[in-house]
C-alpha cells in the first residue's frame, strides 16, 4: 500500500499555519510499513480538489485528507470527494447527537450550518471525534480508500490513533513490524557508508536513516504473512548492521539516552551527582525528569563562574589561572568534587565554550567532560559545532552516553 497525503485549506497556502500533520502521519505510516511518495496541499476551491483528487488516484492507493470538514461555506473536503465517487452525503445521527450535546452543554447557540458538521459520504465507515464536532470517515471503494480526518491537529492526532491505526493494521494482508535503532556518536553520513550495501539491497526489510538531534535512527520494517516471521526477519537484518555500527547502539524505539542511564544506575543502586558549567543545570533536569529520579540523582551545582568553581567545588585557583576554566584539569576536578560534595557513586562535569565567542583562547564548541567514582576521575576532551544550544545539547548527550557506556563496561570512543 501507499499513500498521498492531502492537506485543504487555504491558509496552508498563505502560510498562515504549518502542515504539521503531514509530518504525523507520515511518521504513523512509516512504522505501519505504508509508503508515503507525496504529500500535496491544496486550497479551499473544488475545481482544484478534484485536478489534485484525480492526480492521486492515479499513483496512490491510499489518499488520505486532512482539513475542510467543518461547518462553513468553504469546507469543501467531503462535499468534493462524494462528487468524485458518485456518492451521497447522509446524516450520521450519533454525530449529530454529539454536536448538541455540545452546545447544550456550553450553552451556546447552535447555528443551523453546524448540522453539516454530521454529514458523511455514503457508505463510509465512520470515524468517531472524540475531542471535536465533525468525525472523520474512511470510504473502501475496493481500488482505492479514501480516508478523511478534521484538520485541527488536537483533533485529528487521537483520531487517528484511536481508530485510524488500528483499521489499517487490520485491513493489511500482511503483518507489519517495525523497530527503530537509536544510535549516538557517529553521524548519519558515517552511518550510512557503513550500511550502504544493505541500504541498497532493501526491499523487505526496508532500511529508513533519519538524523535526529546529534543523533542517527534507523527504522526497520518488514511485511510477513505471519507476524512472527516479520520479527524474525527484523533480527536478521539488525543483527546484520549491528556487525558494523553496533557499538554506536545504544537503544530502540523511544529510548533516550538519559533514560537508559537512568534506569541503568536504578538497576545497578548507583547514584550521581552533576558539576554543571556549560550545561547550566540541563544534565540534572534531563535525569529529574524520571519518576523515581531521586533513587539516583543525588544533587549537582551550577558553576558557571570560577568564584562558585572554586569556593563550592574547591577547584584550585593555580589551575583557573594557570590552565583555565575550560580544561581538562578542571573538569577532573569539578567532578570529582561533587561526588564527594554530593556523596554520589558518580560524578560528571561539564566544562567548555558553547559560543559565540571564543573563550581563554580556546575555541567554540571546545568542551570537556569528567567522569569520577571510586576508582578515579578521568576527563574527555571534545570539539563539537553548531549554535550555543546544539553544542549544550550536544555536551549533555555526550555526557549521559560516557555514564552509559561506564556503567556497561564499553569503550569510550570519539574523544
Amino acid at each position: 500500500m501507499n499513500a498521498e497525503i492531502i492537506a485543504v485549506g487555504s491558509e496552508l497556502l498563505l502560510g498562515q499555519i504549518a502542515n504539521t500533520n503531514a509530518q504525523f502521519i507520515s511518521e504513523q505510516l512509516a512504522a505501519l510499513g505504508v509508503d508515503v511518495f507525496f504529500h500535496t496541499v491544496c486550497g479551499d476551491n473544488e475545481a482544484r480538489m478534484i485536478d489534485v483528487i484525480k492526480n492521486a488516484e492515479n499513483r496512490a492507493d491510499l489518499l488520505i485528507f486532512t482539513g475542510g470538514l467543518g461547518p462553513t461555506k468553504d469546507d469543501l473536503t467531503k462535499e468534493t470527494v462524494a462528487r468524485v465517487l458518485g456518492r451521497k452525503l447522509v446524516t450520521d445521527q450519533a454525530a449529530m447527537d454529539s454536536i448538541v450535546h455540545y452546545f447544550q452543554v456550553t450553552g451556546r447557540e447552535m447555528t443551523e450550518n453546524n448540522k453539516k458538521q454530521a454529514l458523511v459520504i455514503d457508505g463510509s465507515h465512520v470515524l468517531p471525534n472524540r475531542h471535536g464536532m465533525a468525525p472523520g470517515m474512511i470510504v473502501d471503494t475496493k481500488k482505492h480508500i479514501y480516508l478523511l480526518m478534521p484538520g485541527v491537529p488536537s483533533e485529528m492526532k487521537p483520531m487517528f490513533l484511536d481508530f485510524v491505526r488500528g483499521w489499517l493494521s487490520t485491513h493489511s494482508e500482511k503483518h507489519i513490524q517495525s523497530r527503530v535503532l537509536r544510535f549516538f556518536g557517529i553521524g548519519e553520513s558515517q552511518l550510512e557508508t557503513k550500511i550502504l550495501d544493505l541500504i541498497d539491497a532493501q526491499s523487505n526489510p526496508t532500511i529508513a536513516p533519519l538524523a535526529k538531534e546529534s543523533e542517527v535512527t534507523l527504522r526497520l520494517t518488514a511485511k510477513h504473512a505471519q507476524k512472527d516471521a516479520a520479527e524474525a526477519m527484523l533480527d536478521q537484518i539488525e543483527a546484520k548492521i549491528a556487525t558494523r555500527v553496533g557499538a554506536f547502539l545504544y537503544g530502540y524505539d523511544d529510548d533516550s539516552l538519559s533514560q537508559i542511564v537512568f534506569q541503568l544506575m536504578r538497576n545497578q543502586k548507583k547514584t550521581i551527582a552533576f558539576a554543571e558549567s556549560l550545561t547550566g543545570g540541563m544534565a540534572a533536569d534531563w535525569l529529574a525528569a524520571y519518576p523515581g529520579a531521586s533513587s539516583v540523582l543525588n544533587g549537582g551545582v551550577v558553576c558557571y563562574t570560577n568564584q562558585v568553581k572554586n569556593q563550592v567545588l574547591h577547584v584550585p585557583e593555580s589551575i583557573l589561572n594557570t590552565e583555565g576554566a575550560v580544561s581538562a584539569a578542571c573538569a577532573e576536578k569539578m567532578a570529582s568534587s561533587v561526588r564527594t560534595l554530593c556523596g554520589a557513586d558518580l560524578g560528571l562535569s561539564f566544562t567548555g565554550v558553547a559560543g559565540p565567542d571564543k573563550s581563554e583562547g580556546k575555541p567554540v564548541g571546545t568542551v570537556y567532560i569528567g567522569l569520577s567514582d571510586q576508582g578515579g576521575t578521568q576527563s574527555y576532551r571534545f570539539q563539537f559545532n553548531g549554535s550555543r544550544r546544539k553544542i549544550r545539547i550536544q555536551s549533555t548527550k555526550t555526557g549521559y552516553d560516557l555514564v552509559r557506556r561506564h556503567l556497561q563496561k564499553l569503550p569510550i570512543l570519539n574523544h
